[in-house]
């Protein structure tokens, strides 16, 4: 009888410790917050993915502060409803919706031309767009899908603006990544996952694809005044889980660990408009500071390689 008070007691208090705790391990789990209060009037943007999660509160936060807001998305119908809220909280008209859907080289190269014959200028490109933990599939071009869509459609989209950004300097790309890069791997002999693939191992190539895209993009950019850094917003409670049950149900479970899309857009805003940013390049961040990147996530030779093999895959000559 007294092991069973003393058990029931034991629960009670570690209950009673959690509760009280747990503002504080909220606000720890919520991360870095961007204090910059710079104002973009007169700037565009360019966000991918934005009808949703953080890049649907990235564009809020960028619209808030005055920018030219493109939300470039795939699903035009959610888009244009995460742009009316937008517009409606933070009365910028100037928040609009394009087609862009990065399964296709097609549509991205159509993207394009429509922005470079409809905008004067391009200050920041944010690619935050990206599928996660997919079934094998492949995009329309035959690449498989996160490889396709998180790497060479951002690559391909930022060559296609490169000239614009250039012309616009100075300014900024941001490439939202993630922690996942550090179990990523570059594995050239079958890129296309089509001699072995693992939903949750692809996801973390394509990640790593993302750094080692940015390392080497900067390294190109010195001197132009277009910066280009990446990022890893946190593990956050979005639709990116979508096509595993399993992470959808564990997502539901720990929610409460989990930062909000707001929270989880703040690392992507930072890079975005920090003052202190203004000539950073190639650097990857987390909770709004420096963080460690993998040994892969710096290896020159392997980021030049796949630059080239990236620029084949696409048909492009990125000099």
């Amino acid at each position: 009888m007294l092991n069973c008070l003393a058990t029931v007691l034991g629960l009670f208090i570690c209950v009673l410790l959690l509760f009280m705790a747990a503002p504080y391990i909220r606000r720890y789990m919520a991360g870095g917050v961007c204090k910059s209060t710079t104002k973009l009037n007169g700037k565009v943007v360019v966000i991918t993915g934005a009808n949703a999660g953080i890049g649907k509160e990235t564009a809020r936060d960028l619209a808030q502060r005055g920018a030219r807001v493109i939300i470039a998305c795939r699903d035009m119908a959610k888009g244009e409803a995460a742009a009316r809220e937008i517009r409606a909280e933070t009365r910028n008209q100037q928040v609009i919706v394009k087609k862009l859907d990065l399964a296709d080289t097609k549509s991205i190269r159509e993207f394009a031309e429509n922005f470079l014959a409809e905008e004067k200028a391009l200050h920041i490109l944010i690619n935050n767009a990206g599928v996660m933990l997919c079934p094998y599939s492949k995009t329309a071009d035959g690449f498989e899908m996160h490889l396709g869509v998180n790497h060479l459609g951002h690559f391909l989209l930022t060559f296609l603006l490169l000239e614009c950004l250039k012309q616009s300097a100075p300014a900024r790309i941001v490439n939202v990544s993630s922690l996942a890069h550090h179990a990523g791997r570059i594995r050239f002999h079958d890129l296309q996952g089509e001699k072995c693939y693992n939903w949750g191992l692809a996801y973390c190539h394509s990640k790593l694809a993302n750094v080692l895209f940015t390392r080497e993009l900067a390294r190109r950019l010195q001197g132009t005044g277009v910066t280009a850094n990446s990022l890893h917003p946190g593990s956050v409670h979005s639709e990116l889980v979508r096509h595993s049950s399993l992470m959808t149900l564990l997502w539901k479970i720990f929610y409460f660990f989990l930062k909000t899309p707001r929270e989880g857009a703040q690392t992507s805003v930072y890079c975005a408009v920090a003052e202190e940013l203004e000539s950073v390049t190639g650097q990857y961040f987390s909770d709004c500071r420096p963080a460690y990147v993998s040994p892969q996530g710096r290896n020159d030779e392997l980021a030049k390689k796949l630059w080239n093999v990236s620029c084949e895959l696409l048909g492009i000559q990125w000099d």
